[in-house]
């Protein structure tokens, strides 16, 4: 991709859960691109071997932080800490996140506010930390991954749903605040993917009712998110700002 508008030769992109699945597929793709690529997850061990994953045959640097998105203290050492050891970070992918199903009668504050500190809270607190860098440089890139969860739902997401739509609406604001600087902000709305996290949640059933439910009539392979990220992350994308694109095979659309 050198040369191209898709070139990420000198930058520096750091994903959050970067570990598996949706991450670990940017993280790799944009390392192809030509990128230094940091990544952070709970587990030192995972993002251990997802490093040598995405960085195996390239000629470029890699970085793995283990951090817990629901600690502010870990968002400010993982964004102080990338900066320390790779100079900057050009591009933000807030991609970690979860999903506790509980119906709106049963939730419990503990899961409630687990699940806003990891999929909004933390967010908002890292683009806080990294955005006065991508200032100063005149060029930044932040990509919210929220869901199709945040424009549609299903029976007992309420917190899952409710941070997604947040997401949206952090989207088109920073959108605002950031412009005359150079930096976009953007979310990806993927739909069903083959990842951890709703193979962890759903029966066989709903596995298999999900892929009915695409107009391609599959689950998406987590390699096929990456050229929109690509697209947001790099001069290819820059005239893109305060929207969210959806990446979900036909789901939304598919309403009979």
């Amino acid at each position: 991709m050198k040369g191209t508008l898709f070139d990420s030769t000198g930058r520096v992109v750091l994903v959050t859960g970067g570990s598996k699945g949706l991450g670990l597929a940017m993280a790799r793709g944009f390392a192809e691109a030509g990128a230094d690529v940091v990544i952070s997850s709970r587990h030192q061990d995972e993002l251990d071997r997802a490093l040598v994953e995405i960085t195996d045959g390239l000629d470029v640097k890699g970085l793995a932080i283990e951090s817990d998105m629901t600690s502010r203290e870990d968002v400010k050492r993982l964004a102080e800490t990338a900066v320390s050891e790779m100079g900057r970070v050009d591009v933000l992918i807030n991609n970690a996140g979860s999903n506790v199903p509980e119906q709106i009668d049963s939730i419990t504050d503990e899961n409630w506010d687990r699940i806003i500190e990891l999929n909004l809270t933390s967010c908002m607190a890292l683009t806080r930390e990294l955005v006065p860098g991508m200032k100063e440089r005149g060029w930044g890139r932040v990509i919210h991954i929220s869901s199709i969860m945040g424009l549609v739902s299903k029976e007992g997401r309420n917190a899952y749903s409710a941070t997604k739509s947040a997401l949206l609406g952090l989207t088109r604001a920073s959108a605002l605040d950031l412009g005359e600087h150079g930096i976009t902000v953007n979310s990806i709305c993927p739909g069903p993917f083959l990842t951890d996290l709703p193979m962890s949640v759903l029966s066989e059933e709903q596995i298999e009712f999900f892929a009915t439910r695409t107009a391609l009539g599959r689950w998406g392979e987590c390699r096929e998110l990456v050229g929109t990220a690509l697209l947001l992350g790099t001069e290819a994308g820059s005239y893109i700002t305060g929207t969210s694109i959806t990446i979900d095979g036909g789901t939304v659309i598919k309403s009979f």
